[in-house]
């Protein structure tokens, strides 16, 4: 689904960390420590994101009421849909670990909401690090 996308980070997409704050220090560190008052360059905001994810979650569960259902998104789409499903507000964005590959566990059934598991990770606890490929990603600062 379209509305599952990651966020449009505009300008900045596909530059790393350093890359976003050696070319706009206060951008990025606004980014970090209010996201919820950030426009992209070129992009979305944390507003837009979280508009669209409730959307597509909306029309999921419209659509499969009393199933289960797996929705796979990247880490900004799903804090986007966990501070929203906990009622938090926006600029609890990074509160919200969201390792590559985790498990969020919630139920929805009718109006009540409960999170029941967030950034599980044991089911990858088999695996080795690969010696090629590097350390892991970088912890959000």
């Amino acid at each position: 689904m379209e509305e599952l996308n990651d966020l449009d980070y505009g300008n900045w997409q596909m530059k790393t960390y350093e890359e976003m704050a050696a070319s706009e220090p206060h951008l990025h560190a606004l980014w970090f420590s209010s996201p919820q008052l950030v426009r992209f360059p070129g992009g979305e905001s944390l507003q837009e994101l979280a508009a669209r994810s409730a959307d597509a979650l909306r029309f999921v569960l419209e659509r499969h009421p009393d199933q289960t259902v797996v929705i796979v998104a990247h880490d900004s789409v799903n804090r986007a849909l966990l501070v929203q499903l906990a009622d938090l507000p926006l600029s609890s964005y990074w509160i919200l670990a969201q390792d590559p590959c985790c498990i969020n566990d919630i139920d929805v059934v009718g109006p009540r909401i409960q999170i029941r598991g967030v950034n599980d990770t044991s089911h990858l606890d088999h695996l080795v690090d690969d010696p090629f490929d590097g350390p892991g990603l970088p912890k959000v600062p």
